[in-house]
């Protein structure tokens, strides 16, 4: 039997119409006629605790306090029988353990997420809000949600080439207005640039730690110590069915860097990261 917990004190909190997300679809995502201004502190976040309860607390107080990216799917995804949608597990090289996803276009997201240096933590669908709108209880579970370097969330929803569905979108406006008032981000992920999402998944079979190659990281990062074609170091390193995934790893992980918007080929320029870093 699944136990549900609630706590439906509210803290005073100021009042905020609909917020745009970060990738409003056709016809925005902002505040349309006739809809009703949403307090963010009546705005409360539905999640499951350690032991499998489900809580519902205000989402105010818990985006500060509550460790969601430790959580387990507040909602399953489904499995559609003859369709191509279908759930699965990602290994996350950020969290080192498995991430879930509901479709190929999460598991894209969920992918450059897993690339992203800003990006400390994953979790698929932890949290679900939950407030009053127009007479009416509504609520909108988030497919992903990133933590960040800076400690504050990203909630993630993807979407197809058509964009988000009308439902999608009203939700969406509250969604974007209550991570906005707890210090977090919410946004729309499309399609990215399919060569893009091509290298990243290229460089994402290296992704476990067991390419690292320790012993070889300092001569990496002396041998592109300057900007060069990739084989022309990949030679000088030894022998390449060695090298090569550690160096593939090296990019993944960041300590290299390459144009991902261009195709990956052996002449492609690498450098070591913090070369631009500094040169910023």
């Amino acid at each position: 039997m699944e136990c549900v917990i609630s706590d439906s004190s509210q803290a005073a909190s100021s009042a905020f119409s609909g917020v745009g997300c970060c990738a409003p679809g056709p016809g925005g995502a902002g505040r349309r006629e006739g809809d009703t201004a949403v307090d963010a502190g009546r705005v409360e976040v539905r999640f499951r605790d350690p032991v499998g309860c489900v809580r519902q607390v205000s989402w105010l107080e818990a985006a500060q306090d509550v460790v969601f990216e430790d959580a387990p799917a507040v909602r399953p995804f489904p499995v559609r029988h003859g369709r191509r949608v279908a759930p699965g597990w990602w290994w996350s090289s950020t969290t080192r353990r498995l991430v879930a996803y509901g479709s190929g276009l999460m598991r894209t997201q969920l992918i450059l997420l897993d690339h992203d240096p800003a990006v400390v933590a994953l979790a698929c669908r932890p949290v679900e809000l939950v407030w009053r709108e127009g007479g009416k209880h509504l609520a909108h579970a988030p497919q992903l949600m990133a933590r960040l370097k800076d400690g504050t969330g990203l909630l993630v929803d993807s979407v197809g080439q058509g964009g988000p569905s009308a439902r999608l979108v009203q939700r969406a406006r509250v969604v974007a207005a209550a991570a906005q008032a707890a210090g977090w981000g919410y946004r729309f992920a499309g399609p990215t640039d399919p060569v893009v999402v091509a290298n990243v998944r290229w460089l994402a079979g290296y992704r476990h730690p067991r390419y690292a190659a320790r012993a070889r990281s300092a001569a990496v990062a002396e041998v592109f110590a300057r900007p060069r074609p990739v084989v022309e170091a990949v030679r000088e390193l030894g022998d390449p069915i060695a090298v090569w995934p550690a160096v593939f790893h090296a990019l993944w992980s960041g300590v290299l860097r390459v144009r991902l918007d261009e195709p990956l080929h052996e002449r492609a320029v690498v450098s070591v990261a913090r070369q631009e870093a500094d040169a910023a």
